[in-house]
């Protein structure tokens, strides 16, 4: 089958798409959009979290016929051409990455976040990122960074 989406803004086309294949898969492997990791395949670690017509999923949970003719943001889609997101920025100036496997959809979760409530507290950021898991962190460079991705953009 043929998939027609939209992808950060460009029209694009999957092709030989089988019934049931994931959007991460087709994201992945026939778009060469490597952002969105695959981890869990269960829509449990939110490694895999894109926007999907403007709300955040997990890409591996949505089958990609569901995305035809919508809209889907990845992480590689947040930056404005070679200048990081904010949030991208901070996580990389605080430190918060670090074998990077959950590092997409953290951010992808947090830029959600900060678009609802540019000031969270630390028990809503907590909460908004309950559905992404990290093996690396103990979460402190990752509550760091959102900290500081929020005072940018509050500041900037």
């Amino acid at each position: 089958m043929r998939v027609k989406l939209r992808i950060n803004g460009e029209d694009r086309v999957a092709d030989d798409v089988w019934p049931g294949e994931s959007l991460l898969y087709v994201l992945r492997e026939r778009l060469g959009l490597p952002g969105a990791k695959n981890a869990c395949e269960q829509g449990e670690c939110g490694s895999c979290t894109v926007y999907l017509d403007s709300l955040p999923v997990c890409s591996c949970l949505v089958a990609a016929g569901q995305a035809e003719d919508r809209d889907v943001v990845t992480v590689e889609g947040l930056a404005a051409g070679d200048a990081l997101d904010p949030v991208q920025q901070a996580f990389v100036d605080a430190g918060a990455v670090q074998c990077g496997f959950c590092t997409p959809g953290l951010i992808v979760s947090v830029h959600d976040l900060l678009e609802r409530d540019p000031a969270p507290s630390d028990a809503d950021v907590r909460e908004a990122l309950a559905g992404n898991l990290c093996r690396c962190t103990g979460y402190e460079m990752i509550l760091g960074a959102v900290r500081l991705a929020a005072e940018r953009r509050v500041g900037g």
